[in-house]
């Protein structure tokens, strides 16, 4: 079945290449601005009130260091402070003796920290009921960083559980080595644990950016045990119910309910924790970062949408509701010199969570970088 399935995707990227050949010369659509034929039946939500006072470069790292990219974001557990997954200043660690996960507290003060050495690409993150940080490493060095720095090799494609303290517990994956589950993973998003302690992580990024099958066009969701023992996959590559391109961050509603944020199909998919889908929606624009809390309230970030990748729906932050799928209020882009983004236009963050008293926290990618915290100016 492998061989097979391998064959079949080298003959659609043949075929995908006499396809560009024989429009040479005509224009060409961005890889990866397709999207699913229901998306175009859906009106964008962009002007909705906004209930936010935006306030950038929140958070202040040790010795003046500046932020780099960040997507990696989560609340503790405690409902106050703030886990960040930091790329050392620059959108990569490699070469890097910081550390890269950061803990703030409601000053934006850096509390704690850990992870020198042993993250290169920090992407995605969960806190567990037990206080211990998920950091998913999404990516292994590329040859022009192994170049520069040797000890960069054998970090990425895996997911890492550390204590508060910032010991390692579990690691899933082989470092540095992407493949297939049970011993491997391919450029994961994102991870979250269930209430029972089940895990769940989504693969592959890049795959995103595929408009058909092809070499790493994976598309999927994994759950294993809360030891780490690989259970199941489900999903594929594709456009169809249950299939995904580039499932970028994913979140529970109180009825346990995985929401799936479907990057580069521009939607969220929700299915039970066995894999059965449930529901599609297309609202919420093409999500980068997801969180729910535990009134279902949704808050859904969009770093990325531009006339090529997601035609008519502006980059914000739609925050409605994960029951009935409505949306309520729509926080725009940031507009700067410094904030030119996709598409020539704002820049917005990738990575989303919530405090206790209702404020908003977004890790920012680029152009613009670092923390930015949405406060609420009215209760709703």
């Amino acid at each position: 079945m492998r061989n097979t399935t391998t064959m079949t995707m080298a003959i659609a990227a043949v075929a995908l290449g006499a396809a560009a050949v024989a429009v040479q010369g005509q224009a060409q659509s961005p890889r990866g601005a397709r999207g699913p034929a229901e998306h175009a039946k859906v009106t964008p939500i962009n002007n909705l009130p906004n209930p936010y006072e935006t306030v950038r470069n929140w958070g202040t790292l040790p010795d003046g260091r500046k932020w780099g990219s960040v997507s990696a974001i989560h609340v503790d557990k405690d409902g106050k402070h703030i886990w960040a997954g930091d790329r050392c200043g620059a959108n990569s660690c490699a070469g890097s003796k910081v550390d890269p996960i950061v803990k703030l507290d409601q000053t934006g003060k850096v509390v704690k920290s850990f992870g020198a050495g042993l993250i290169l690409w920090p992407h995605g993150m969960d806190v567990d009921r037990d206080g211990n940080v998920w950091v998913v490493d999404a990516r292994s060095a590329t040859e022009a960083e192994l170049k520069q720095f040797p000890d960069a090799a054998g970090k990425g494609h895996t997911v890492m559980k550390f204590s508060p303290d910032g010991k390692l517990l579990l690691t899933i994956g082989t470092p540095g080595q992407a493949g297939d589950p049970p011993s491997k993973l391919s450029e994961p998003n994102d991870v979250i644990v269930a209430p029972d302690g089940s895990i769940f992580v989504a693969e592959a990024h890049n795959a995103q950016f595929l408009d058909a099958p092809g070499p790493g066009a994976i598309g999927r969701i994994n759950k294993y045990s809360a030891n780490g023992t690989f259970i199941r996959s489900f999903g594929t590559f594709g456009y169809e119910k249950g299939e995904f391109r580039g499932p970028h961050a994913l979140a529970f509603d109180s009825k346990g309910r995985l929401f799936v944020a479907d990057r580069g199909n521009r939607r969220i998919q929700i299915f039970d924790q066995n894999g059965t889908h449930l529901d599609t929606w297309y609202q919420f624009s093409r999500i980068s970062g997801l969180f729910i809390t535990t009134d279902d309230t949704l808050y859904a970030i969009d770093s990325e949408s531009d006339d090529n990748y997601n035609p008519g729906w502006r980059k914000g932050l739609r925050v409605g509701s994960a029951r009935t799928g409505e949306v309520w209020t729509f926080t725009p882009e940031h507009v700067s010199k410094q904030a030119s983004g996709m598409g020539g236009y704002g820049s917005m963050g990738e990575g989303v969570t919530v405090d206790a008293a209702g404020n908003v926290y977004a890790g920012e990618v680029g152009p613009i970088q670092g923390l930015t915290k949405f406060i609420p100016r009215l209760k709703r």
